[in-house]
């Protein structure tokens, strides 16, 4: 059994394979009825090279979703934590860039939002159980991330007084459900795939910044990806 907490980066080139026929299998089926040999027969193996990696269905649901995690921390911390950069831009870069990966890897993100409670808990070992809450707290972690700018920007009366903890998940929920209608189409185009997140991004600033002190209008410019 090779080691399957490893980073996409660093996994073997048959692990990834596995990894990326997972969650396809999970985003056309589903937990419930995707298998291990489904897996197995979408990239043409036996499913003992599955269980070479993991244990189980429920292991790599689990690795899946830390995949979609890891593509999600590792874009938008940065842009979060940006220096000498307004809240209020700061928020349409995150939702702007959030909206492309929920594009760019459609699988995984699809597999996030199916929802790990929903499916898992009470199905559990204790092992398994253990990795349920570390994606949890990665979950929680991107959620802080949004929340600490809406923070920063209501301190900077960019945005108007809001209940932070009341805001946060249906704007998180409007940009994830973008994997719920998006589909991509024959001969679709970056140029195609922009403007729909720069919608996405305008759409999720304006809201929050409705009703700012003096009529505030927050300029989003071209941001390269």
């Amino acid at each position: 059994m090779k080691r399957t907490n490893a980073s996409y980066a660093e996994m073997p080139a048959r692990q990834v394979e596995l990894l990326d026929a997972a969650a396809r299998a999970f985003t056309q089926m589903g937990f419930a009825l995707a298998t291990i040999d489904t897996v197995a027969d979408l990239i043409g193996v036996t499913k003992g090279s599955v269980y070479y990696y993991y244990r189980s269905k429920t292991d790599l649901f689990f690795a899946v979703h830390r995949r979609a995690m890891e593509i999600n921390l590792d874009a938008i911390t940065p842009l979060a934590r940006a220096s000498g950069v307004s809240a209020s831009q700061r928020i349409w870069n995150m939702a702007h860039r959030h909206t492309h990966l929920m594009m760019e890897h459609l699988n995984y993100q699809r597999v996030t939002v199916q929802g790990l409670e929903m499916h898992l808990m009470g199905r559990t070992n204790e092992q398994q159980r253990a990795q349920l809450e570390e994606l949890v707290q990665l979950r929680d972690t991107y959620e802080r991330l949004f929340r600490t700018v809406i923070e920063q920007g209501m301190e900077a009366r960019e945005f108007p007084a809001m209940r932070v903890e009341l805001t946060v998940k249906p704007l998180l929920g409007a940009l994830n459900w973008t994997t719920m209608w998006y589909q991509p189409r024959d001969g679709e185009t970056e140029d195609d795939r922009e403007s729909i997140a720069r919608h996405v991004a305008n759409f999720v600033a304006a809201g929050l910044s409705a009703g700012s002190p003096a009529g505030l209008v927050i300029p989003f410019p071209q941001t390269n990806r």
